[in-house]
């Protein structure tokens, strides 16, 4: 029997070398080779048989989407509206953060209408039944099984057919092909690719949970992520009950779309009112804190943003953003001075994003000022007052995308007055909630009311 040829390529920047050395002869890194075997030509999984035909687009266009319902709306909407066959999502989070009980929940769920099948390579098939029992899941048709071998893996599905299949997770999974460490690049990359390919070939769902890095990425190659149809990740503040589900990349659906669950004792509940959740209602009126709509994905989102302005402590004025950019802040607070008048530079500045959620887009900026100038002259901003737009670097307040729907949103959450950019105003008067319009930062502080 002939050897199996190996070829050796680097973590760092993929390329390939025939034989091991201690520094990559492309990039100079160290230490970054690893054994891989070299690229073959793509093999029909057994069981699986037949040509690939060609097809025009307006015949692939036509096919309507099949979409399997996970039993949680939450979980679907970050999924696009349900999964898809064939489909592959990639899972991150912090250990301990609920995959494998999302998972248990979701393949619970899905048992029901097709066979299933969990693959654990972290617990034995008992841990899997008693975390189970303990959260209450009834799934009598779900087939389990404990093995970190790849080719015992593919072969247990080409037996039972699963319509949807999960691996917790990839990174203990193990290629007999490769004699590379578990976990290691060449092990990620070549069982993503295998299970890639087995799920387009069998239509079946396949769901795969990752690790992450201290840094909050996914560990392994990159490719991954290019290789899966969706890449989800979990996020949440430490300590909070509450995990949000953020899908980073989606060929089925939206991307940055957000799902929010609740961790409970009985395992994650979907909580159908965010918005609801995420803005407090303070007893008595508070300094430095306004509520903004944001839209995360398909949907608008009511957040409350608070800042604290304090003299500085120590030598250097701190600049602290939690659920925001930070570089962003000091910008704002740099334009607040020059076109407001408004000064920080002596005082220290904190700003969160109440519940966890991280924003991304650049309509929180005018809530951000609104709320740090609140902080800063001690003037409560009206309870019932909401607020959104971008902020230039001439102080100008710029409109952002979906306006009308993010006042929608606000009106249906009782609020009746909104500061929001002028061309962001409706064609039509809104019945239920008082629009101002501005142009200019410092109209917006006025409109709030903070002006001295």
């Amino acid at each position: 029997m002939a050897k199996t040829r190996l070829v050796y390529i680097c973590n760092a920047c993929d390329g390939q070398s025939p034989k091991w050395a201690g520094q990559c002869p492309d990039c100079g890194a160290w230490n970054s080779l690893e054994e891989s075997k070299p690229v073959a030509k793509v093999a029909r999984l057994p069981g699986y048989s037949g040509d690939v035909g060609l097809e025009t687009l307006a015949e692939s266009a036509a096919k309507e989407e099949q979409r399997i319902s996970t039993g949680m709306t939450e979980f679907d909407r970050v999924l696009g509206g349900g999964v898809v066959k064939g489909s592959v999502t990639l899972i991150g989070g912090d250990p301990g953060i609920g995959k494998s009980t999302l998972l248990l929940q979701v393949m619970a769920s899905l048992s029901a209408r097709l066979p299933c099948l969990y693959v654990t390579g972290e617990e034995s098939v008992r841990q899997v039944g008693l975390r189970a029992r303990r959260l209450g899941v009834q799934a009598s048709e779900m087939n389990l099984l404990a093995d970190t071998s790849l080719e015992n893996l593919l072969a247990h599905a080409v037996r039972s057919k699963p319509g949807a299949l999960v691996i917790d997770s990839i990174q203990t999974l193990v290629s007999g092909e490769l004699q590379s460490a578990p976990g290691s690049i060449a092990q990620i990359r070549d069982c993503g690719a295998q299970l890639v390919r087995y799920a387009k070939q069998s239509g079946c769902a396949v769901f795969l949970v990752a690790h992450v890095t201290k840094e909050g990425n996914i560990a392994g190659p990159r490719v991954l992520e290019h290789m899966v149809d969706a890449v989800l990740y979990f996020e949440n503040e430490p300590g909070s009950r509450f995990r949000l589900i953020r899908a980073v990349k989606n060929r089925f659906g939206t991307a940055n779309e957000l799902g929010v669950f609740s961790m409970g004792a009985d395992g994650l509940k979907e909580v159908l009112n965010p918005s609801a959740m995420f803005v407090s209602r303070h007893d008595d009126p508070v300094a430095g804190s306004v509520v903004m709509v944001t839209r995360e994905g398909s949907r608008p989102l009511l957040l409350e943003v608070q800042a604290l302005v304090d003299i500085c402590q120590g030598n250097y004025p701190r600049r602290v953003a939690v659920g925001l950019e930070q570089n962003r802040l000091a910008l704002l607070l740099a334009v607040l001075h020059r076109h407001a008048g408004i000064s920080a530079s002596d005082q220290d500045v904190f700003v969160n994003v109440v519940g966890g959620v991280r924003v991304v887009e650049t309509a929180a900026d005018l809530p951000v000022l609104l709320a740090s100038v609140s902080s800063i002259r001690d003037k409560p901003l009206p309870a019932d007052l909401i607020c959104f737009g971008e902020v230039g670097l001439a102080g100008e307040v710029r409109p952002v995308a979906y306006g009308e729907e993010r006042l929608a949103e606000a009106a249906k959450h009782g609020f009746r007055r909104a500061i929001v950019p002028q061309k962001n105003v409706p064609k039509k008067p809104h019945k239920s909630i008082e629009i101002i319009p501005v142009s200019r930062l410092s109209q917006a502080i006025r409109a709030a009311g903070l002006h001295s």
